[in-house]
């Protein structure tokens, strides 16, 4: 297939939403850059793209089946139970790719997460803001393991600074390695703007299943006691949007990025997961919040200590969270607002073949 379009795959990993968002702004810059983006992923990561961007191919890959276990603390015998199924998901992927090269005549491959998306023929990128992957006693053996995966892309961009202060912290930085990694500053999907405040609260809520309904259940009765307007996005992806109004509290199913980044801007404060493409739009948009991780996730309650630590942000368990606890927002100064513009010109030259 012959055609003068220079098709770049982009293929985020389904867990949660914030891979997908996150590759928002890559999809758009290489629009602005003139190629044409492929859309690669499966379920709501995949619909997230869709309905970001109608109008662009969307393919279809195996998923990686990562379950939640109900309780935190078997999250890490589940992923094992459930390797099998992944390293299945990675070979199934390795092989749709290679097909994909020719025929849809690739330019090049932007991977967030996907071990198994990336090609020996043209520059393959992997994006990730885990260089290291923590797992408790068995860190060691999964941050290897990801690092030997990464090895095999072309190059290797995290979203972050190299220097301090920076957002990841001992995930996105190593001692020494001959991994070829770039720094490209955070990534957000949303820009800062001046709107009047509206809502005394954002709760938004994100996350693989079932602890994001978890967290949904224990925050509606929670809200009810809380003095103030509420806007409360579940994050539940559905083919059509839904809002109700139950006394001070506004929810929404789901919002799309430009809501979003109108609600984050008419909020005075937020509460959520500390996932990683959460704690960038944040920074991005100086909004104080007060975090709550994911049970069992590593990284997330890593994040969360660490921004308590430096004095930026609280948290609170799941198990634990009550409504005064926002009292101590207040108390932090908030993330720091990483001054670096993404050259996104430079970055892309990587595609660029005569």
């Amino acid at each position: 297939m012959e055609n003068s379009t220079k098709n770049i795959l982009v293929a985020p990993l389904n867990w949660g939403l914030g891979h997908a968002t996150r590759c928002i702004p890559i999809i758009r810059e290489l629009e602005k850059n003139g190629y044409t983006p492929i859309l690669a992923s499966d379920g709501v990561a995949l619909q997230i793209l869709q309905k970001e961007f109608p109008h662009l191919q969307a393919l279809k890959l195996p998923s990686y089946e990562i379950e939640y276990a109900k309780d935190g603390a078997d999250f890490k015998w589940k992923l094992i139970k459930n390797s099998p199924k992944m390293i299945d998901a990675i070979f199934t992927e390795k092989k749709m790719v290679k097909k994909w090269v020719k025929e849809y005549n690739l330019f090049g491959i932007i991977s967030d997460n996907r071990l198994g998306v990336y090609s020996k023929k043209i520059p393959s990128v992997f994006i990730t803001h885990q260089l290291n992957v923590l797992s408790g006693k068995t860190t060691w053996i999964s941050s290897k393991l990801h690092q030997h995966f990464i090895k095999k892309f072309t190059e290797c961009w995290i979203p972050d600074v190299e220097r301090d202060p920076n957002l990841t912290g001992k995930l996105g930085h190593l001692k020494n390695t001959e991994l070829h990694l770039t720094y490209i500053g955070p990534l957000s999907r949303l820009e800062k703007k001046d709107l009047p405040i509206k809502y005394d609260l954002m709760v938004i809520l994100s996350g693989p299943e079932p602890q994001r309904t978890y967290l949904e259940q224990k925050l509606t009765k929670e809200v009810q006691q809380f003095e103030g307007k509420v806007i409360f996005i579940k994050g539940v992806l559905e083919p059509e949007q839904k809002n109700e109004k139950v006394g001070n509290v506004t929810y929404y199913n789901y919002m799309t990025s430009e809501e979003v980044e109108t609600a984050f801007n008419e909020s005075k404060m937020v509460l959520c997961r500390s996932g990683y493409t959460t704690v960038m739009d944040l920074a991005k948009l100086g909004k104080k919040a007060l975090f709550i991780p994911t049970p069992g996730q590593f990284e997330q309650e890593y994040l969360a200590k660490r921004f308590k630590r430096n004095g930026l942000a609280p948290y609170v368990k799941q198990d634990n969270f009550k409504i005064e606890n926002l009292e101590d927002i207040n108390l932090y100064q908030g993330l720091p607002k990483l001054e670096k513009q993404i050259h996104w010109k430079q970055l892309l030259m990587l595609f660029e073949r005569e």
